[in-house]
């Protein structure tokens, strides 16, 4: 059975540290999602480092867009997740919290599923799909409004959204991507997840398509 304690076993310390997702946002800002000191950090790269590494530089800026993909779904960074103005003023009341260290900061207020995935080109993210697919299912029927977070908001979240409007509403991944890109234009999942996303083809519509050509 697949477990977050193997796939953390199969990878070094080492390469933790130098993974990095890098976002350029609307005002020109450069967004590093990386880890560090075996944590996330969400950290604004430095000018002059022609070897390519990633340079760490505390950002206390709030990341507080919301992305509304649905009326009912919404896709953010964790910022927004621990603002509890924001959440109240986008009607929240249920939240899927996909990052890796994001504590849920009002658990007697909304409804939580915490779901811990490693941002790292290597992460078969389907794997995660269907537990997260269940819970927006829920709030979509139960007529509530649920936010999809992680750490950043670009990239893990971002490919869960993705990959449930490619499962829900039959979109291809250009489609699904545009949408949510426009939504949201910080998202960047990692070049991993971006090669499961365009070859993802959920059963029920790889059998929709099947019985049309029979």
């Amino acid at each position: 059975m697949h477990s977050l304690a193997q796939e953390i076993k199969a990878f070094s310390k080492n390469n933790l540290k130098k993974q990095c997702t890098r976002v350029t946002t609307l005002t020109g800002k450069r967004i590093i999602e990386t880890w560090k000191d075996s944590r996330m950090h969400v950290v604004v790269e430095t000018d002059g480092r022609a070897d390519g590494a990633c340079g760490y530089v505390q950002d206390l800026s709030l990341d507080l867009q919301v992305g509304e993909i649905r009326p009912w779904l919404l896709l953010a960074s964790q910022d927004v997740a621990q603002d509890l103005e924001t959440l109240k003023k986008y009607k929240v009341s249920r939240i899927l919290n996909v990052g890796y260290g994001v504590e849920n900061a009002f658990p007697d207020v909304f409804l939580y599923k915490s779901i811990s995935i490693l941002d790292l080109p290597e992460t078969d993210i389907t794997l995660y799909f269907q537990e997260c697919f269940t819970f927006i299912d829920q709030a979509k029927m139960q007529g509530d409004v649920v936010l999809v977070h992680c750490n950043a908001g670009v990239s893990r979240a971002a490919s869960v959204v993705i990959g449930y409007l490619i499962y829900t509403e039959g979109l291809s991944f250009n489609d699904a991507f545009s949408l949510v890109k426009t939504a949201r234009p910080v998202i960047c999942p990692n070049p991993g997840f971006m090669e499961q996303l365009k070859k993802y083809q959920p059963n029920h519509i790889v059998e929709i398509h099947t019985a049309t050509n029979s």
